[in-house]
């Protein structure tokens, strides 16, 4: 029974979300079991260009550390912050969350070599929260209960945090500029006095991804609501 129960939760979660986060989780536990060590997956240019391991431009996103405080914090924000952009603004429209995937992943990748970075899983979920928080300005965030403050500055408080844990906050920049990039190109850019949308979604992708009709018994998870944790609770203001 609880299987079962596991199972319809586990379905009831868009295919983007569910799919990214079941690999970070089941690339930790291949480490953990010592099936594959970080040596295989992390990002290195000179063994995908010499020895062809094309493996490593998607390996690096997906390994967050050995199992521990900082892998489960960055596991609930990407699967919250993941799941709510897929729910909300890009509802129904799957194929365009994966192009924003692999345009975020091909700038992280370009940026990454000049700041020899090997793992930017950290850098891709920062990335998806500054999308989220810039798409959701007026919602109030309640951070470890101690600081309250609106949406877009979230990802410069993880950043802060992050620096507080004695991390490099190169990752979080890099997250940042990126997500910025694509929220300028998509939200920002076409509606600006000759401009234009340069973000064009690959048919071969709405091909693949987009379907004309959804399920009327999904239940989707609200995106103005990130709450549910004292560390990212939200309501938008007025509500």
């Amino acid at each position: 029974m609880a299987y079962q129960t596991f199972q319809q939760e586990y379905l009831q979660i868009p295919v983007v979300t569910r799919a990214y986060t079941t690999a970070c989780v089941l690339t930790t536990a291949a480490v953990q079991l010592e099936l594959i060590t970080p040596f295989q997956l992390y990002f290195n240019p000179d063994l995908i260009l010499r020895n062809y391991q094309i493996w490593r431009l998607i390996t690096n996103f997906l390994f967050f550390g050995p199992v521990g405080f900082n892998f489960l914090f960055n596991m609930i924000f990407l699967y919250r912050y993941c799941r709510m952009l897929e729910e909300g603004s890009f509802r129904g429209r799957t194929a365009d969350f994966v192009f924003m995937f692999l345009f975020g992943g091909l700038l992280m990748t370009i940026f990454g070599t000049f700041v020899s970075l090997v793992f930017l899983g950290q850098a891709f979920t920062i990335m998806l929260v500054y999308v989220w928080s810039r798409r959701n300005p007026n919602v109030r965030m309640n951070f470890f209960g101690l600081l309250n403050f609106q949406a877009p500055f979230l990802p410069w408080v993880l950043m802060g945090f992050s620096l507080l844990l004695g991390n490099s906050i190169i990752v979080d920049l890099l997250g940042i500029a990126v997500g910025h990039v694509y929220f300028f190109l998509e939200d920002v850019f076409p509606n600006q006095p000759g401009g234009g949308r340069w973000l064009k979604t690959p048919f071969f992708l709405k091909m693949l991804f987009d379907t004309p009709e959804e399920d009327a018994n999904y239940n989707p998870l609200p995106e103005e609501r990130p709450g549910g944790f004292a560390w990212g609770e939200g309501q938008r203001l007025g509500g």
